[in-house]
């Protein structure tokens, strides 16, 4: 094995273009399945501010989070197993508390 051998150097000849996430982390970019829409609302700024503090943390963690979107997505599918509870569902118990 020669000190080449060990080199991570992209190939930039290869067929199959260069993932920028997996070049900028060093780890393979998990891509989405499905297709995606963009999509806005409106958040208080306190929300907003909590959301991106704790998007910050855990990259400083470690934690293998791509984007702000991942956790944002991931934050609604929580959100609505939990609605699909009914009854028991907090978020049903804190709207009607409103």
């Amino acid at each position: 094995m020669t000190i080449s051998d060990n080199k991570t150097t992209p190939d930039f000849f290869n067929e199959t273009p260069l993932d920028p996430d997996s070049v900028a982390t060093g780890k393979p970019s998990t891509k989405p399945d499905a297709p995606k829409k963009k999509a806005g609302f409106y958040f208080t700024e306190t929300l907003l501010d909590r959301f991106n503090r704790k998007f910050h943390q855990l990259k400083i963690d470690g934690v293998p989070i791509d984007n702000k979107s991942a956790l944002a997505e991931l934050a609604l599918h929580f959100a609505l197993d939990d609605l699909d509870r009914g009854d028991g569902s907090r978020l049903l118990k804190g709207l009607s508390r409103r």
